[in-house]
């Protein structure tokens, strides 16, 4: 089935520069793809013969298997390559690995790398698409969209809905991202968590901020954990992980604070016990697994996008 949809990108880098139009762009082959997939017709020949690199330079489990399954169920080729396991530990350059990439008749490259820009950086140097997993504490475009995707499903349409982000927002690409996402869907977004971590700067990207947990979670239709973000932190930001989780750990109690229905959502690693109590990661309100499916999908709609616009293919969905 031919759509006429709004797509002319090559990459995804950030979700700055997308409209409303194009995010709802890709949910739309998300919800045609999620909708193939119920009827058992899980495979699609939209990426056959096509080789796609998953260059992950810096740990991922849910992230990298996610766009591994998407590629497959696109009939793609995947190959996936480590830091440890790539000529970088060599001193090669991350342009001469992607040049190398190229040659070696990559069609797409997702990238996952610690220094923020670093993915932008290769989409200039390189003419296949380059798909941003995550960099440094700049952008996570693929998690924004798979979190925004699981509220619309639940939620129906964001406008004038309120999510709370809760946690390490300092140091978080997922709640950059996410941000931005939300509030171009029309979401009214609150960040939360201690003032170390939840700075008054972030006011200015229209967010409330909040370092009262209860007035964070009583008008929220859904809320969203992030855990602490060790690995980008030079300084201690809170006293200890028990103080944090004593103060703005999501427990049963605090829990009595949400409103009824609202979701609780993780993009993962969960850390049971401190951000979130496993009691409520395990209940019918949270949607942490629902998120983890829902992000093959919207990674197999980024993929088809890409691909079809750097191709110059007109676009087609699963009937």
């Amino acid at each position: 089935m031919s759509q006429n949809l709004d797509w002319s990108r090559k990459d995804l880098i950030d979700l700055k520069p997308l409209s409303r139009a194009e995010i709802e762009t890709i949910f739309q082959a998300a919800g045609a793809f999620k909708k193939a997939l119920h009827k058992k017709d899980k495979k699609q020949d939209y990426l056959k013969g096509r080789t796609v690199v998953n260059l992950f330079l810096e740990p991922s489990t849910r992230t990298r298997l996610a766009f591994e399954a998407a590629a497959q169920n696109l009939s793609a080729d995947t190959i996936t390559v480590s830091a440890s396991a790539s000529s970088l530990t060599k001193g090669e350059s991350l342009r001469d690995t992607a040049c190398n990439l190229k040659a070696l008749q990559a069609d797409i490259i997702i990238m996952r790398h610690s220094a923020s820009g670093a993915p932008n950086y290769l989409s200039k140097a390189i003419d296949i698409p380059v798909i941003n997993a995550g960099d440094g504490s700049h952008a996570h475009p693929t998690q924004a969209l798979l979190d925004a995707f699981t509220l619309i499903d639940k939620l129906g349409p964001l406008d004038g809905k309120k999510i709370t982000i809760l946690g390490d927002i300092l140091f978080s690409r997922v709640a950059r991202s996410n941000i931005i996402c939300l509030q171009k869907l029309g979401a009214e977004v609150t960040i939360a968590g201690p003032s170390t971590l939840v700075p008054e700067g972030f006011r200015s990207m229209g967010v409330r901020v909040c370092h009262d947990l209860q007035p964070a979670l009583e008008d929220a239709d859904a809320v969203m954990l992030l855990r602490i973000q060790h690995e980008r932190q030079t300084s201690t930001h809170f006293p200890s992980i028990g103080e944090y989780t004593r103060i703005f750990g999501l427990n049963k109690a605090r829990a009595k604070w949400l409103k009824p229905g609202a979701l609780i959502m993780h993009p993962g690693p969960i850390n049971r016990g401190v951000e979130i109590d496993s009691e409520l990661a395990d209940s019918e309100q949270s949607v942490i697994l629902e998120q983890v499916t829902n992000g093959i999908l919207v990674r197999m709609a980024v993929l088809h996008l890409c691909h079809c616009h750097h191709r110059g293919l007109k676009i087609k969905l699963p009937a």
